[in-house]
């Protein structure tokens, strides 16, 4: 049994999403960031860095925080998603930490200041626009002829899809990214993966018209 901290954001998707896919059975402790429940005193025992997702896995007591490292976790513990072609392994591995280091911090910035806040910083609008339609290219490019990002569906596309699943968000036409449209669609419609995006708030899969 696994204790999972999370919220409705693209980070906690993520480990709901993997959690379903490898039919682990796992208790959902709702952590509302809305109303500053990440800073919880018990919550921070577990996560320090007071930032969802996290998890308790009560079999061996281990704690983990920050989704890159649950997701590893969760692939060696159960010896899926994570390719044992080591070839695979290392681009599935490759794309986890482009998504950590690159698409995840410039969404949340476009959603910073595009959504939240527009009109308030037109250079920063711009600036973070402009990146993740960079990154939108670069995932097209990667996924030209191939269905996932590692050949094989892995903790990359885990990690990756929750971020493109906030397109609307971005002011992101996926019809401009059409190898990003269709392998967003193509995950979208996994019995697990809609089961988990549900998790802890029952909200609807965005389709790109």
């Amino acid at each position: 049994m696994i204790d999972l901290y999370t919220w409705s954001t693209p980070n906690g998707r993520k480990v709901s999403i993997a959690l379903e896919e490898l039919g682990l059975d796992y208790t959902v402790h709702a952590i509302d960031i809305t109303k500053d429940e990440q800073f919880d005193p018990d919550f921070l025992k577990i996560a320090p860095n007071n930032r969802i997702p996290a998890i308790v896995d009560q079999d061996n007591g281990t704690t983990l925080m920050e989704s890159g490292a649950i997701l590893m976790y969760l692939a060696e513990k159960t010896n899926r998603l994570l390719p044992s072609n080591t070839e695979d392994r290392w681009r599935a591995i490759e794309w986890l930490m482009w998504q950590m280091g690159g698409q995840g911090p410039m969404l949340g910035q476009v959603h910073h200041f595009v959504r939240f806040n527009p009109g308030k910083a037109e250079y920063a609008e711009q600036r973070y626009l402009g990146e993740a339609k960079r990154l939108y290219g670069v995932l097209n490019k990667r996924l030209d002829g191939r269905d996932y990002v590692a050949n094989h569906y892995s903790i990359a596309d885990i990690a990756i899809w929750p971020w493109v699943s906030r397109f609307e968000w971005q002011t992101i036409d996926l019809n401009e990214f059409p190898h990003v449209r269709d392998w967003y669609i193509r995950i979208a419609e996994r019995p697990a993966v809609k089961r988990g995006y549900v998790v802890p708030n029952v909200q609807e899969i965005p389709v790109p018209a």
